[in-house]
């Protein structure tokens, strides 16, 4: 199993921007859905963003709607999460997943969670 490598991660003031990135080398995104997932401290690990791949359809959580694009690179095989508009509610340990069930935010098995990349937005 490949594990993604996630980056872009950082201390910002609220309202600030960040764009993370996730790439698995040897992984190909170019099928599938894939999604962000963010996890704060002392609370469950929730689905922020989702894309389908072939359509590019995406669907977002009600939190980071209008303020977070998920987006991808097939010839890089990476996804990004443009971040804008943060706000210190968003301060998580952010991942990705390149293996998710479509429509959903349940993940088929076949990719491990990677580090994640720390988002940490002050007020």
């Amino acid at each position: 199993q490949v594990q993604p490598v996630e980056s872009g991660g950082g201390q910002v003031q609220a309202g600030g921007s960040l764009r993370l990135s996730c790439a698995a080398p040897g992984y190909t995104y170019s099928s599938g859905c894939m999604g962000w997932f963010r996890q704060a401290p002392g609370k469950e690990r929730e689905g922020v963003a989702r894309i389908r791949t072939r359509s590019t359809s995406t669907y977002y959580a009600d939190s980071v709607k209008g303020r977070f694009t998920i987006s991808q690179d097939n010839t890089k095989n990476t996804l990004y999460l443009q971040m804008d508009s943060l706000k210190p509610e968003d301060t998580a340990m952010y991942y990705c997943a390149a293996d998710l069930v479509c429509g959903t935010w349940s993940r088929s098995g076949l990719q491990p969670w990677g580090q994640g990349t720390q988002v940490t937005v002050s007020s």
